[in-house]
């Protein structure tokens, strides 16, 4: 399930149209407890998103700014891809030099042999897609994913609560989707977050929706910075959250700029993403 696949059907969902706030206080303390941590904590993205070979942190959506090289299961930007390709490295991988091959589930499942949480939940996406050549297989893809998500990956995590929120294949329960949510959220997972932030604004809770949407946009989401600017004109941001929003995501963006990106960018560089 991609993130534009999981936004979409989000903002598919029906909500109140303007409810009052909801009272944090009433929640219970196992409740108050994870939100806590969700607001004090995990403000860095996770580690996953930075390039191996620059240590930058990938732009948003990061599936479009960088691949993820089945022979090692290390991310690397398009500038650092442009770079490579420059120096001769067309046909192998620009982190490990592993030469290219046509069998990227070979690739895949000698990853998932050395217990590699990533490569694990990478294999739950091709069975949930049906790619490379196997058998669509949601509930083998949920099990990738669960134990994926068991050895740390945050984005096994944001799979399942997609599924689990939306019933995509499975019978829809949208507390275990939250739960899913708030543990990518708190390993630093950016959609993860911003799916909590839209989860509690249909839900009604504004508040807690811009205190997700907020962190999320200092990240470098520019969704979850619009949404502040629609909370702020709709009267459930205050200007100073949109202002300290809008900072935070052009620091963030900055952050993420490199030679290298701007010249891939300026080139239109479009080399293979998927994996």
């Amino acid at each position: 399930m991609s993130d534009d696949e999981a936004a979409a059907a989000v903002q598919a969902g029906e909500g109140p149209a303007e409810p009052a706030d909801a009272d944090p206080q009433e929640a219970p303390p196992v409740a108050q407890d994870i939100a806590e941590r969700l607001m004090s904590s995990s403000h860095e993205r996770a580690e996953g998103d930075v390039c191996s070979i620059c240590y930058l942190y990938v732009g948003l959506p990061v599936n479009e700014n960088a691949a993820r090289n089945v022979c090692c299961m290390k991310r690397v930007c398009k500038g650092c891809i442009l770079a490579a390709h420059r120096r001769g490295l067309l046909d192998s991988c620009p982190f490990c030099r592993t030469p290219s091959t046509h069998d990227r589930l070979a690739m895949i499942r000698k990853r998932v042999d050395k217990c590699d949480a990533e490569a694990i939940g990478l294999l739950g996406d091709k069975y949930y897609h049906g790619d490379l050549g196997l058998a669509k297989d949601v509930p083998r893809a949920i099990d990738l994913w669960t134990e994926a998500a068991e050895r740390g990956s945050s984005e096994a995590h944001r799979q399942l609560g997609v599924i689990y929120y939306h019933g995509f294949g499975v019978e829809e329960d949208k507390p275990r989707g939250i739960h899913h949510w708030q543990q990518a959220a708190m390993k630093g997972n950016v959609q993860s977050r911003h799916n909590l932030g839209y989860a509690e604004y249909y839900n009604g809770n504004y508040q807690l929706a811009v205190q997700h949407f907020m962190i999320s946009a200092k990240m470098g989401d520019e969704d979850s910075l619009n949404h502040i600017r629609e909370l702020f004109k709709g009267g459930h941001a205050t200007k100073a959250q949109y202002t300290e929003a809008l900072l935070g995501y052009r620091d963030a963006v900055e952050e993420m700029k490199s030679p290298q990106r701007e010249e891939a960018k300026r080139l239109g560089f479009l080399p293979y993403l998927g994996i």
